[in-house]
């Protein structure tokens, strides 16, 4: 699937008619707002860019959407303290790291995310699909700012 552009989320429908979706106006406009995001955007912020344009469209038309198009391999999810957020596929699969004092965030780098696999891995051979969450604690600015190193 291309980058943010408009050229991607009309490659995005055509690939979604073929398999035989209807493209309303409401998932038009969802496909608009995750494809061209930058980065993660929750559900409710699609829903009110979305109503925003389309003030008949329903949250749950959004939540119902942005399923099918995980469902497809579209768009992935990862689990933030403030819920569940969205980015295209492929281009949010690293570990989050969110401050739970100043909500800053960080990621671990390919070969750290490696090191915490097979760290977890030795652990009775568990295999963890470290995409889908967020590892929340204190960054290293709040913890000078407090003294609690």
């Amino acid at each position: 699937m291309s980058q943010s552009n408009s050229h991607g989320v009309e490659e995005t429908i055509t690939s979604l008619r073929a398999r035989g979706l209807r493209i309303t106006p409401q998932r038009r406009a969802i496909l608009q707002e995750i494809l061209n995001a930058k980065g993660h955007i929750s559900p409710p912020t699609v829903a009110r860019a979305v109503q925003a344009r389309m003030p008949g469209v329903n949250a749950s038309t959004v939540y119902r959407t942005l399923t099918m198009l995980e469902d497809l391999g579209y768009v992935s999810h990862s689990h933030h303290e403030a819920g569940a957020e969205y980015h295209r596929a492929g281009e949010g699969d690293h570990v989050h790291l969110i401050c739970a004092r100043c909500g800053s965030q960080d990621a671990l780098s390919s070969e750290e995310e490696r090191a915490l696999a097979r760290l977890i891995g030795r652990h009775r051979r568990f295999h963890p699909d470290l995409t889908h969450f967020a590892i929340s604690g204190t960054c290293d600015a709040c913890q000078q700012h407090n003294g609690s190193r």
